[in-house]
């Protein structure tokens, strides 16, 4: 798969793949960033990947353009295939509509199915994590089936509840803190995809495959007070 190396700024490069949401691309992606951070290149700083790119962030007093772009260049050639390696799916709760989903009507007025069908494919899907970004732990999932991909709102909500699971377009996510947001919200989950107290904070990484399955209320307030004993909480990592 072809890419370009671009410059930002005298402290990072951008490894930029196909311009599409796909998981082809995805795999390719983290295969390198994986890659370069095994390489361990003195003065890298970071190393992120992104739906179609990887940002190599790095110290130019310890090692330089060159350098970085040869380490990419071996990473390339070693053609990594650890991003594709398959993953058991993190099961992730959700109570789907009411109060926690309060545009999950709309959403199956706008696509011309019942709210349980809505639901229903929703949850039928294994999602993949492409990518981590907007705030700690907000892991941008698809692909969400044709059938329900409305577009996000055009005017965003100032505040989103934490844990509000959302659909926008092909990508699904959930909101791990109160923020503003314009995403469709259908559900809520008691599981925490981000906990700084947890000894592993971030829940998902990209990569991961995610699935959710539907809850009612009661079980949702069971698993919201549930005690923490593991990284996922109310979530099931079974990898």
């Amino acid at each position: 798969m072809s890419y370009r190396i671009v410059a930002a700024g005298d402290s990072a490069l951008v490894v930029e793949f196909a311009a599409r949401i796909d998981p082809a691309v995805s795999a390719r992606v983290i295969a390198m960033a994986d890659a370069i951070q095994a390489a361990a290149l003195a003065g890298v700083r970071d190393v992120v990947p992104t739906y179609r790119s990887v940002a190599i962030y790095f110290d130019p007093l310890r090692t330089d353009y060159d350098e970085v772009t040869a380490c990419i260049e071996r990473a390339d050639a070693g053609g990594s295939d650890s991003a594709a390696a398959p993953h058991d799916a993190i099961r992730i709760p959700v109570c789907y509509g009411g109060e926690f989903g309060p545009d999950l009507a709309g959403v199956s007025a706008t696509v011309k199915i019942s709210e349980d069908e809505v639901v229903r494919v929703h949850t039928a899907a294994t999602y993949r994590v492409f990518m981590l970004g907007f705030v700690p732990g907000f892991a941008y999932m698809g692909i969400v089936d044709d059938r329900i991909a409305v577009p996000r709102h055009s005017v965003p909500r100032v505040r989103v509840p934490a844990r509000s699971v959302a659909i926008a377009g092909v990508q699904t996510g959930i909101y791990p803190a109160e923020t503003p947001g314009g995403w469709q919200l259908i559900g809520r989950t008691p599981t925490r995809p981000f906990d700084p107290d947890r000894a592993q904070p971030f829940l998902m990484k990209a990569g991961d495959a995610v699935q959710f399955y539907s809850i009612d209320r009661a079980e949702y307030d069971r698993l919201a007070t549930t005690p923490v004993r593991s990284a996922s909480l109310a979530g099931e990592r079974n990898d």
